[in-house]
């Protein structure tokens, strides 16, 4: 075992340093969070390949998080790192963490769909001492192919529908942030609760246009109902964000923004398509999660770690 132990060590190097910059497919990570006095990434080589990575923000207190202000974080993992590389990644991690005076750290890790090895980083680092602190679902539909047909069947069932309601549906990249003001609106009149700004939205737009698409439901010109969609990765499509005029609401409405999301899904060639979570607090939102459920073929959980160092 210590023989094994010590070929990891040689084979391996970790790096934690202020964040320079560069590209992770999972882009909120190559934004510093609004709350970070230092944004640090960790870095796992293999003989110079970069095999596993985790983007740290340092609030004032010197608590660390990955990520707060972000549907997640966590650690990201080549497919094929074994099980005792992730153990010395985090081993390092925390060493280095303890190192610089952090007091503790709080981990999002990230559904399976987006790292495949995220079940197994989990358990690990639940071996290395951290405490499971929360545990969310995440409603997904997987599959390119599922997602093509599911459009194609969706778009036949409801163009009738949507012709008779006189209903215009656009699927657009983010020209202005009019809609936002609406959901918030609409939102905030059903009593519900909103965690975004405007801002950080908008310096989060800006720096990736491409990545975030608004869906819009008119009817005679006014509108019905609006949905956000980000591509959190390339080979995803999250629903980040709805809202429906209650002075305007139809029973269909709903079901045409998630048709909505499949077919914007179907033609993006995403792999899966993630309905996001169903909560209220700490409880499970039935409702929502029975209403997603119509259209996702899987649930995934997101775990939220943490350790304290001192």
């Amino acid at each position: 075992m210590e023989t094994f132990k010590n070929n990891i060590k040689a084979n391996h190097s970790f790096h934690l340093k202020d964040f320079q910059g560069g590209v992770h497919d999972y882009f909120l990570q190559n934004l510093k969070p609004d709350l970070a006095i230092s944004y640090l990434h960790g870095q796992l080589f293999k003989k110079q390949e970069l095999k596993g990575q985790i983007f740290i923000a340092i609030h004032g207190d010197f608590h660390g998080y990955s990520l707060k202000e972000s549907p997640f974080g966590g650690i990201w993992t080549a497919s094929n790192l074994s099980s005792a590389a992730i153990s010395f990644f985090i081993q390092s991690l925390n060493t280095a963490l303890k190192e610089r005076g952090v007091k503790s750290l709080t981990v999002i890790q990230p559904p399976r769909e987006y790292c495949n090895q995220s079940d197994l980083i989990s358990y690990l680092l639940f071996t290395e001492g951290f405490k499971l602190m929360k545990v969310m679902n995440h409603q997904v539909f997987c599959g390119k192919k599922k997602l093509r047909n599911a459009a194609a069947s969706l778009e036949l069932k409801y163009s009738k529908k949507i012709k008779n309601l006189g209903f215009e549906i656009t699927t657009t990249h983010i020209q202005s942030f009019n809609f936002l003001q609406d959901i918030m609106e609409w939102n905030q009149s059903r009593g519900y609760k909103s965690s975004i700004t405007e801002d950080r939205l908008i310096r989060q737009v800006s720096s990736f246009p491409d990545r975030y698409f608004v869906i819009s439901i008119y009817q005679k010109e006014r509108a019905v109902a609006h949905a956000l969609a980000v591509k959190l990765t390339s080979d995803s499509l999250y629903y980040f964000l709805s809202g429906i005029n209650p002075k305007n609401q139809n029973s269909i409405t709903g079901e045409l923004i998630m048709t909505s999301l499949i077919k914007l899904a179907a033609d993006l060639k995403v792999d899966f398509l993630d309905f996001g979570t169903s909560a209220l607090e700490d409880e499970p939102n039935h409702n929502l999660m029975f209403f997603k459920s119509k259209s996702a073929n899987e649930y995934s959980n997101k775990y939220t770690w943490q350790i304290q160092y001192q």
